[in-house]
């Protein structure tokens, strides 16, 4: 049975650099990265390449030492050219120099029909072995999913609320059959629903509403309406001992790709955004592809910050990195590397505030003006470090059913049965990305959210 979730908690950000549906063929990059950094949860890899080696795309770059079945695999064809290690030789990422053509490593082809008469063990050895088995990420913690395990449901949310989000018609275009098919492979792997949860406040993409036998869901208002983990807790909550898995779109085209084609193909769309790109646009790449291709002549100035993600959640990178495995948009903004002068004290049209302390744009907000205004945005954090004080604000930002302030200090205090009891197991830091911004003690507060998961997963 469908459900329909009106959710008033939360905030929408209007920022500046939002890409216009426009779909441009990305310039070749000449290296692809895979980074074990990506994944979240396995910090064991095991090299099974070395620097000159040959490979094809979906050849097996490494694997986890304690999951040995599940492989990591190059997302083109080419040459090794470099292992790039870090502290205590911490691997960071394998570098491949791309050929000009893209040959594959050739997997098993199964149609729907194929599938539905394949055991579950069945697909999740196909998965494990051509690559895209990082897709599915487990609840509890946010972290790549256990094949031993079965899961009570499959999640996958349609739509994201977050800053300057990609559109799931335009990353999936011409995916139809491969995001059905990845829906069928998904059925296998569960012996409870798959849910594909849905805007409520706008048209449903065709890709979307083509697809059957499960369920669907609608969710309207304001970010993080679009999280996952917010549906999940909605929907049917994640007690302690159970498990739920959630894929993203674009990973189950991926996955229905691989069934349809016998390839791992790790093209994809991405949105190029933020109010320093001077065309923010939708470009055909291949996951780990470099950013020169994608930044150069394209900024408005050189002062700035690239995220991979959202603003509210993503991760810094270099103007000369690697696009992530799980990256659906790259955010550009300035720097705010400079300090205001009374800043705090002067009402400002140019800068939100969800207090409403110095913007007059979010004042106005308060009396139910339409503030259709794009802000600007950079990373200054307007303020200094203070001591964690309890404002109310978070419990306006979280539309769940815990109490996020007593969590976060139950999370500093390694309170373990606290933590448990204001609802651990139903986060992960992009639930918790809002708080960071409203916080006027200026805490890192999806870092903390991570410690306490940690320190769960490690109790």
């Amino acid at each position: 049975m469908s459900e329909f979730i009106k959710l008033r908690k939360g905030l929408d950000l209007n920022i500046k650099g939002k890409a216009e549906a426009i779909v441009e063929e990305g310039s070749l990059s000449e290296t692809y990265a895979v980074k074990p950094t990506d994944f979240i949860g396995y910090h064991k890899p095991k090299l099974l390449v070395k620097a000159g080696d040959k490979v094809k795309a979906g050849t097996p770059l490494y694997f986890d030492k304690s999951q040995p079945e599940i492989s990591f695999c190059s997302p083109v064809s080419g040459e090794v050219k470099e292992i790039v290690r870090g502290d205590k030789r911490k691997l960071l990422s394998i570098v491949v120099l791309a050929d000009p053509t893209i040959t594959y490593e050739e997997y098993p082809k199964h149609n729907v029909s194929d599938i539905s008469n394949m055991s579950g063990d069945d697909i999740k050895a196909h998965m494990m072995k051509s690559g895209v088995w990082p897709h599915l990420i487990q609840r509890p913690y946010a972290v790549m999913a256990d094949p031993k395990d079965s899961p009570k449901a499959i999640f996958v949310s349609g739509f994201d609320t977050n800053p300057l989000a990609p559109d799931y018609s335009v990353l999936l275009a011409g995916q139809g059959e491969n995001f059905k098919t990845g829906i069928a492979v998904l059925k296998k792997l569960t012996s409870g629903k798959v849910h594909l949860n849905l805007d409520g406040n706008g048209e449903v993409p065709s890709i979307f509403s083509a697809v059957k036998d499960i369920q669907i869901n609608k969710f309207s208002g304001p970010h993080p309406a679009g999280n996952v983990g917010v549906q999940i807790h909605h929907l049917d909550p994640i007690n302690k001992g159970e498990i739920a898995w959630t894929v993203n779109p674009v990973g189950v085209a991926q996955i229905g790709k691989l069934f349809l084609e016998g390839k791992y193909d790790a093209s994809k769309v991405v949105a190029l955004t933020g109010s320093e790109v001077k065309a923010p646009k939708y470009y055909k790449t291949i996951s780990g592809a470099s950013l020169v291709p994608f930044l150069n002549n394209n900024l408005k100035s050189e002062d700035v910050r690239v995220i991979s993600g959202s603003v509210l959640s993503g991760e810094k990178i270099d103007k000369d990195g690697h696009i992530g495995f799980y990256t659906n948009n790259l955010s550009v903004i300035p720097e705010g590397n400079y300090h205001r002068f009374f800043g705090s004290f002067v009402p400002t049209a140019d800068r939100h505030s969800f207090s409403r302390a110095i913007g007059l744009m979010s004042f106005l907000d308060k009396f139910k003006f339409k503030n259709q205004k794009e802000y600007d945005v950079d990373t200054n954090v307007n303020g200094e470090y203070r001591a964690f004080v309890q404002t109310g604000v978070f419990e306006q930002v979280v539309p769940m059913d815990i109490y996020p302030v007593y969590l976060l200090k139950a999370i500093l205090a390694e309170d373990y049965d606290e933590m448990e009891a204001l609802g651990i197991f139903e986060v992960a830091e992009e639930d918790f990305a809002l708080c960071e911004y409203v916080d006027v003690s200026k805490h890192d507060v999806q870092a903390i959210v991570r410690q306490g998961i940690e320190l769960m997963q490690n109790s």
